[in-house]
């Protein structure tokens, strides 16, 4: 069997944890501790983020879409690959080893889609980047960290929070759409949204592109 190297490793802004990033053959890993955060076979459930929010905003002229996470680029290429050609899409990353990584050694795996000219990439908290836009965002899809349940950083927890939802809610656009991915279901998270003046549906989608594996939650919730 071939073996992990460790290509490289980068601390959390703000946090004592260490992401590294690791290689087997062409399988890509990021990891936290011991805790896997994604893998570059693992792409459903991250894909489904972005083609179930885009049919919820299909059909609006230049849609503009944040996406909280560049993590592997899945989420960022499931949406180019349905938006239209007039559409903006605005991807937030707080590490900046991770964007480098992807311009790097995972080269391949994102097979230029950073260069694509709808794309803009933000370096930094996509909480700022929400709290200091006003109906600016037809969309904004998260996925920056386990879900709710906040794994990789502490802070995280407050985009989760009511005070998190309601700025997203005034970030976004009439109607718009507030996605959420997650490892796990969470009941009271749904009771947030709702709370939050989101309409809002959690749906169960397989991590594997294939329709097996796991099972991960996205919660979809229109602006009212």
């Amino acid at each position: 069997m071939i073996p992990w190297v460790e290509l490289d490793e980068s601390q959390i802004p703000g946090e004592a944890g260490t992401l590294r990033l690791k290689q087997r053959g062409t399988e890509f890993s990021i990891m936290l501790g011991a805790n896997e955060l994604m893998n570059s076979r693992l792409s459903g459930s991250e894909e489904a983020l972005a083609d179930l929010a885009a049919e919820m905003i299909s059909g609006r002229a230049a849609p503009c879409v944040l996406i909280g996470g560049l993590g592997m680029g899945f989420t960022l290429r499931a949406a180019l690959a349905v938006l239209p050609d007039d559409a903006r899409i605005v991807v937030a990353e707080l590490v900046p080893a991770v964007v480098r990584w992807a311009r790097g050694p995972m080269a391949g795996v994102f097979n230029g889609s950073l260069d694509d000219p709808r794309v803009e990439i933000f370096e930094g908290d996509v909480s700022q980047l929400i709290a200091a836009r006003k109906h600016a965002f037809d969309a904004i899809l998260l996925d920056v960290d386990n879900g709710p349940d906040g794994l990789t950083r502490a802070d995280n927890d407050r985009l989760y929070s009511l005070a998190g939802l309601a700025a997203s809610k005034r970030a976004l656009t009439k109607s718009g759409v507030l996605a959420v991915w997650s490892a796990h279901s969470d009941d009271r998270f749904t009771a947030r949204m709702r709370k939050s003046g989101f309409e809002t549906e959690a749906k169960t989608v397989r991590a594997n592109a294939r329709k097996r594996g796991l099972k991960h939650v996205i919660w979809l919730g229109v602006s009212r």
